[in-house]
């Protein structure tokens, strides 16, 4: 393939635009809001899980002590009417009233157990209440560092979008005044040799594989004409040809 050699050092410049929009899209992709976003997240996966188990477990106690004091106060309402029925001398037998002494004994102990019980049950809740409180002021810290990162990343994102935009405007201008054929050839060499598809030889090297041409390769160089597409023999990639390649 033939083109002008101010086509060919053209071509550099869309390398290096290239390079540029692939460390752009490297810098995209490993921003360090991304991993602290990873980390955050997954804590506060972690914390919402642990809240909501305190909360189901505040919810349990909160109906375990309801019905524990509706088991009290049914004790205390039998009691009372037993004690009234005591009180108002109805019951005359004393084998009847003798029962009724052993059902007032017997339910003052009954309401004494379950009293503890309401305290015990009490205890559970207000511990639960208490990591509720604290899990809940856990999971608002956590999320308040996830919209902080959350912004950042956004924010990352925004300027190097932007600066994509620029260099690929920059490109499209610069590759409208290259051949097509230069281009297409270059593309593909680029896409194999894994992003790079120009090089300049400089000082006898090849930037492309870093590798210095031996003597035959740089007759054949030299022998070239200078609108000729010279291409390395290490790493195919095309060869520049500038002021400063030491032929």
């Amino acid at each position: 393939m033939n083109a002008a050699p101010a086509d060919q050092i053209r071509l550099l410049d869309v390398q290096n635009l290239d390079v540029r929009l692939t460390q752009l899209a490297h810098r995209r992709k490993n921003l360090p809001e991304l991993a602290e976003l990873q980390t955050l997240e997954a804590d506060l996966t972690q914390q919402r899980d642990l809240l909501v188990a305190a909360q189901t477990e505040e919810s349990d106690t909160s109906r375990e002590q309801t019905k524990a004091e509706q088991d009290v106060d049914q004790v205390r309402q039998r009691a009372a009417r037993d004690q009234k029925r005591l009180d108002s001398g109805a019951v005359a037998s004393p084998k009847d009233l003798e029962s009724l002494q052993r059902e007032l004994a017997s339910l003052a102990k009954r309401q004494g157990d379950l009293e503890d019980v309401v305290l015990e049950v009490m205890e559970r809740r207000e511990g639960a209440q208490e990591r509720v409180r604290e899990l809940t002021s856990r999971v608002e810290a956590i999320q308040a560092k996830v919209d902080d990162a959350t912004a950042r990343r956004d924010a990352a994102h925004a300027e190097i979008d932007a600066e994509v935009a620029t260099v690929n405007k920059e490109r499209e201008l610069t590759v409208a005044d290259i051949p097509e054929a230069l281009v297409t050839l270059y593309d593909r060499i680029r896409t194999k040799q894994g992003g790079i598809g120009a090089a300049r030889l400089y000082q006898r090297r090849c930037e492309g594989c870093r590798l210095e041409l031996d003597i035959t390769e740089l007759n054949d160089v030299r022998a070239a004409a200078a609108d000729t597409v010279v291409r390395c023999e290490n790493c195919s990639r095309i060869l520049v040809r500038t002021p400063d390649s030491g032929l």
